[in-house]
């Protein structure tokens, strides 16, 4: 959630601040700022809103001069959106300025205290806090300075630094928030994410916790909260720049949608070598696995329902028992951990709060953690003892697709690689479950190909009210997440149900006209699905089908099919969700929402 960027070097630093809060508002925000040292002052403009208002103040960025600054673009915690409440802050002499990611939780103890020392505040942020206790324990050092609010904070924080008294250095700080530098040619960045700076450079440093961090325009030096200089080794950006452009897509997330079957080929393909599956970043010997006794998988949102997803693939073909855990409830349920147990977190940035706590939770009781994550050197990926990258590339839209699926076939390779070394999984099956995995990409292409058909569909239900989505199994988990899409993006009320609950009080809410999406791709379970479709359509239900190619539904079971490619019955979702993602798009795109950015919600949730 919210977005850093910070700029030092020999160009004008509004425009790049700009620039790179544009390539970061898919994370989600209603208010902006930029401050600007202009040799003499720390400028500061601020704007609730669009980027478009903060654009229109400052001319395009041209308005404020000055070759260092600091951008922010806010989601609001403490305190309304305003223009008061936006970042930056800073302190009463306007000496120092702060951007700020996360939550200080003590910020009202250390308020009280401010106040009573003289301190006035003008804002409800917790972040105010900061600028008020860097002035107030400034000693001329900023690094010292900053160390020593460090000690004081509680909670969660990536902060971004001007002192006016050093005009040629900027800083930054993190704990449990993402922040990255970028290294350019007389000229240096700090970000929350890579796209933000990718424009300028692809050698970046990933700040560790409890890092400082000191940039001029020719240096970066780093230092940990004793005030002692450590050595931090660069990494550089692969992914084409283009990658986070929209390519002629009219949103990101359509433009996702369609890289589905290139990000299922990348992250599938490299392990898969001579008819055996090969994880290369998998350090697991055979004895680790043959070791599993229990797995909990602990993620949010989408990759929670990946996760369910996983729980029936790994169960069947590895018969080890899992759990599936959300990640803002696993660590506060004291969760069982005994000898044997494997903990798995889903992320897709790397960088999800209450995912990094989970993880955290199950190291400190001495138990393994194994990562699938999208994004290199994030703290999910640093922090596990395993970690297995999904390569979707870089994703933009805030309702997730590609990351999804990749997720999905990950856990495909784990449940199978697992099956083989347990022996759980005869070769027979192991050898056809491995052709229908390399044959997944190509299925999601012809699904694509169908789109027209699912948007004429979707047109006609752009006013529905409520919408339920049914399934049982692996069905109930697609379900999960077509109904997450659909409500994240469209704004319509929708719930995901095991169809065989309908009967246990979901049915009385169905009525003349309500729209049922029913997912049925288990050919063992058809006969039970298709008699619940038939309960809700007894009840005036219009029912949308998904299914099997070869299993022909008639206009007296479902009113409006959609047909997936026959593939292994472990795969399924992986085509399922396709048609339920084009859905959810075209009913917002017809309710004229914003797709790529729906209300009230942020790409990285770095807060709990």
């Amino acid at each position: 959630m919210c977005g850093i960027v910070g700029y030092i070097g020999n160009q004008e630093a509004a425009p790049i601040l700009l620039d790179g809060l544009t390539k970061l508002e898919y994370r989600g925000y209603d208010s902006a700022g930029l401050a600007v040292f202009d040799g003499e002052n720390i400028n500061i403009v601020k704007a609730k809103g669009r980027l478009q208002v903060l654009r229109e103040l400052t001319g395009d960025g041209k308005a404020l001069k000055g070759c260092i600054g600091i951008g922010h673009t806010r989601w609001a915690t403490h305190g309304a959106p305003s223009v008061t409440n936006s970042h930056p802050h800073h302190n009463a002499k306007e000496t120092i300025a702060v951007v700020h990611n996360g939550i200080i939780e003590n910020y009202m103890k250390l308020k009280e205290k401010l106040i009573k020392k003289g301190y006035t505040f003008i804002s409800e942020t917790d972040t105010e806090v900061v600028a008020h206790l860097l002035d107030y324990y400034y000693n001329g050092n900023p690094v010292e300075t900053i160390a020593k609010v460090m000690h004081r904070v509680e909670g969660s924080y990536a902060l971004g630094i001007i002192f006016k008294d050093h005009p040629d250095k900027l800083y930054a700080v993190r704990k449990d928030s993402p922040l990255i530098v970028g290294v350019g040619e007389h000229e240096n960045f700090i970000a929350s994410d890579v796209p933000a700076i990718l424009k300028y450079t692809r050698n970046v440093y990933f700040i560790e916790n409890e890092e400082i961090v000191e940039l001029s325009k020719k240096d970066v030096h780093f230092y940990n909260s004793d005030v002692e200089e450590i050595e931090k080794e660069m990494s550089e950006v692969k992914w084409d720049i283009s990658a986070a452009e929209k390519s002629g897509y009219e949103h990101f997330m359509l433009k996702e949608i369609y890289e589905q079957p290139k990000a299922l080929r990348d992250t599938i393909s490299p392990r898969v070598k001579n008819g055996e599956i090969v994880i290369d970043e998998l350090t697991m010997t055979e004895e680790d696995i043959k070791n599993i006794k229990k797995i909990f998988i602990v993620a949010c949102g989408s990759a929670y329902h990946a996760g369910v997803n996983g729980k029936y693939v790994i169960e069947g073909a590895a018969r080890i028992p899992v759990e599936v855990d959300l990640a803002s409830e696993f660590r506060y349920r004291n969760p069982i951990l005994e000898e044997g147990t494997l903990v798995i977190i889903i992320s897709q940035s790397g960088e999800t709060a209450d995912s990094i706590a989970a993880l955290r939770e199950a190291k400190s009781r001495g138990i393994k953690v194994l990562g699938i994550v999208n994004v290199v050197g994030s703290t999910i990926a640093r922090e596990s003892d395993n970690v297995m990258y999904t390569w979707a590339g870089p994703e933009i839209a805030v309702a997730t697709t590609k990351a999804y699926s990749t997720q999905l076939s990950a856990l495909y390779l784990l449940a199978m690689y697992f099956g083989k070394v347990k022996g759980t999984l005869a070769k027979e099956e192991y050898s056809d479950m491995l052709k229908e995995l390399m044959l997944l990409p190509d299925k999601v292409q012809t699904i694509l190909g169908d789109k027209e058909n699912i948007q004429f569909f979707a047109n006609r239900y752009v006013g529905a009210k409520d919408v339920f989505f049914i399934g049982r199994g692996q069905d109930y988990a697609v379900s999960l997440e077509g109904s997450l899409k659909l409500k994240e993006i469209s704004y319509i009320h929708s719930e995901a149900y095991a169809a065989g609950e309908l009967k246990h009080g979901t049915i009385s809410l169905i009525e003349e006209g309500t729209l049922v999406t029913a997912v049925l791709t288990n050919e063992e379970l058809y006969k039970k699905t298709i008699s619940n479709i038939v309960e809700v359509r007894t009840r005036g239900a219009f029912v949308l089908a998904v299914t099997n190619e070869d299993n022909i539904l008639d206009k007296e079971t479902a009113d409006y099919v959609i047909y997936i490619p026959k593939t292994h019955k472990y795969f399924t979702s992986s085509l399922a969700v396709v048609p339920l993602q084009l859905f959810g798009y075209y009913v917002s795109v017809g309710r004229g929402c914003d797709v790529d950015k729906p209300r009230n919600l942020a790409k990285s949730v770095t807060v709990e």
